[in-house]
């Protein structure tokens, strides 16, 4: 008989109790959600490789993997006798913030673009928890790459007020790129290039992002005093 979906959800929930509980594995047992972290964020390394390498089963099996990271802080924080929460309030959380931001498909919203979603996804989750900034709640620990994508992506409606992050130079030097190997390679030429001077192009970048994310707040508060005069 095939099992109903979900249902496997459940087993795992289950075989996590066991591991935890008296008589289960003392590994387990003894792990904390300080202990666990280097686990997530290998697990969740070892997905985007499976998902760049176009690694299917393997997909499917660091999914597995990052789920089980799921439900392990889930059982941890179930025994935390201050303030405890379970999977099923995970669950919950997720659901209501899903039905939440999507009102055009639970709340009878006019339907929209893609891109209009996505921006409305960002103003209702600034306007839930009560944000100032486009940039709050970005991680600043995220590689620097990452993190200034995002950080460009969030301010896009702030762009043309804020400085061009485009110059003739930089514009000559990629002008004749024609696809993302050709912009890897310039990537790793650059970052050849810094380690010959001894500059650390990691940090360099990451400078780079907080002084952007510096100057949207400043345009962002300036925005604000004037709304307030």
């Amino acid at each position: 008989m095939t099992s109903a979906r979900g249902e496997r959800f459940l087993d795992l929930v289950a075989v996590m109790d066991q591991l935890r509980s008296p008589g289960g594995c003392p590994w387990d047992a003894r792990q904390t959600h300080e202990s666990l972290v280097e686990y997530l964020v290998e697990e969740t390394y070892e997905l985007v490789e499976a998902i760049d390498t176009s690694d299917n089963a393997g997909v499917r099996e660091e999914l597995g993997d990052l789920l089980l990271q799921v439900v392990f802080h889930s059982r941890i924080a179930q025994e935390n006798l201050d303030d405890p929460w379970d999977v099923d309030a995970v669950c919950e959380g997720i659901i209501n913030k899903l039905i939440s931001r999507h009102p055009h498909v639970f709340a009878g919203a006019d339907e929209a673009t893609a891109d209009a979603v996505e921006a409305n996804w960002h103003v209702l989750k600034a306007t839930e928890k009560g944000r100032t900034s486009v940039t709050e709640g970005i991680p600043m620990q995220l590689p620097a790459l990452v993190l200034a994508g995002k950080v460009i992506s969030r301010s896009a409606v702030l762009a043309e007020q804020l400085p061009p992050l485009e110059n003739e130079q930089v514009t000559a030097l990629v002008g004749d790129l024609s696809d993302e190997q050709q912009l890897g390679d310039h990537l790793i030429a650059l970052v050849s290039l810094a380690r010959a001077r001894g500059w650390d192009a990691e940090g360099a970048l990451r400078g780079a992002v907080r002084r952007r994310v510096s100057a949207i707040q400043e345009l962002e508060r300036s925005g604000r005093d004037a709304t307030n005069e």
